[in-house]
């Protein structure tokens, strides 16, 4: 573990003020983050015998994320007012372009079913968009796959390119939900450990390192600005690790860039990993528009892949969800193609005053450190490893109670 206790703070919706960290917390909440059970309870002898769920849940954990919102939510209904930074969500709205687009599309009867892999309207958009501002060229009809969220796209590329008896390296801290779907698909996964001295970022020396430990390593998770720790990976360390990923050609790279149009450096670069010389062939690229352009209740995402890799995808997502919305579609369409770059822009300087604002606020905190400030995203990942023990979960569940705060635990992001 990077730390004893580490806790995920969004930079949404952050206009009160975080003192809350400090405020006298004595009691604690059991309404969340038990322990998943297939134990059965006590019944009468002559209950009916419940058939087994399958095995494979005893090895699936519950998203700590979507735990704590869900109870979030619940609070807000029996009428609590809760200070909610515990889910990936932007705070401003979808462009009004796009909520138009969505209503057009809805009177216009655009309510049918698209082709499994989308529309090729929407298709071409995003191959325009890639080749533009990517330098990448995918061909709409055979290597791009939209999906219902990101979310889905990252695990259709997981299942299309893993199986049993293959392992995935997923660097730490991680989005709770790569190590999950890997054990979903089969597969081990295979935790590698980033520093605070190389910034979280993935080392290529110690990536080396892991690769040779296991030789059955399928597919590496790059997530590229990460999440929780809003690190942003430079064309240089990149290409560092390219070079060693060159040496084994059988990985699949899942480079999970859905953060890219939120970077805070000088240049505001995010640099896709299917650029890089030889390693368009052997990357999944992983996007949407949940983030950029805060469409997350729209469940849209995209793949942009290799034809064989697409087509792979393609096919179990024929089997489990069929087509994205035929809305949510039209409204992507809108995104790409009338959304002006300032209004992206402008959110993104907004975030970066968030993020600024926050790691303000934490500065003043006794106890409370963030080693590595975020350069993308919008999240900070401080260490409060000198409160509770070490115990973070048990942190946000008394900030949650006392304070109606909303945060995740570190612990969750193997962090």
């Amino acid at each position: 573990m990077l730390s004893s206790s580490l806790a995920t703070i969004l930079l949404i919706s952050c206009s009160r003020s975080c003192s809350a960290f400090t405020g006298a917390l004595t009691t604690a909440s059991s309404q969340i983050s038990r322990p998943f059970s297939f134990q059965l309870r006590d019944t009468p002898p002559d209950a009916p015998i419940e058939p087994p769920l399958n095995p494979l849940l005893s090895q699936i954990k519950p998203s700590k994320t979507v735990e704590v919102f869900s109870l979030v939510k619940q609070m807000e209904a029996e009428g609590e007012t809760v200070t909610s930074l515990c889910v990936g969500e932007p705070d401003f709205a979808p462009p009004q372009c796009v909520l138009d687009a969505a209503t057009k599309a809805m009177t216009n009867g655009q309510t049918r079913y698209t082709a499994v892999t989308g529309t090729l309207e929407l298709r071409q958009a995003i191959a325009d968009d890639l080749k533009s501002r990517k330098g990448i060229q995918y061909n709409p009809m055979t290597e791009i796959v939209v999906g219902n969220g990101a979310k889905q796209c990252v695990y259709q590329g997981l299942l299309a390119s893993c199986g049993a008896g293959d392992e995935v390296i997923i660097p730490a801290p991680y989005w709770p939900s790569y190590p999950e779907m890997a054990l979903l698909v089969g597969a081990t996964p295979v935790i590698l450990e980033t520093s605070v001295n190389d910034g979280y970022l993935l080392n290529p020396t110690e990536l080396e390192k892991c690769l040779k430990e296991h030789p059955k390593a399928k597919a590496l998770m790059l997530c590229n600005p990460s999440n929780p720790t809003g690190g942003v990976h430079s064309t240089e360390l990149l290409l560092r690790i390219a070079k060693v990923l060159e040496k084994y050609p059988n990985v699949v790279i899942l480079s999970d860039e859905i953060y890219e149009r939120l970077v805070y450096t000088e240049d505001g670069k995010c640099t896709a990993f299917a650029s890089l010389p030889n390693m368009f062939h052997r990357t999944i690229t992983l996007n949407g528009f949940s983030k950029s352009h805060a469409m997350t209740g729209f469940r849209l995402g995209y793949l942009a892949a290799p034809a064989r890799f697409a087509k792979a995808t393609s096919v179990l997502q024929g089997q489990i969800t069929s087509c994205a919305s035929s809305v949510s579609q039209a409204a992507g369409v809108a995104a790409l193609r009338e959304v002006d770059e300032s209004w992206l822009e402008n959110n993104a300087e907004i975030m970066k005053e968030k993020r600024d604002y926050v790691l303000r606020e934490l500065s003043k905190m006794e106890g409370v450190s963030v080693a590595v400030p975020p350069n993308g995203a919008f999240y900070v990942l401080p260490d409060v490893s000198s409160y509770y023990g070490g115990d973070d979960t048990q942190l946000c569940l008394d900030l949650l109670k006392e304070k109606k705060l909303a945060l995740v635990p570190g612990e969750s992001f193997g962090a």
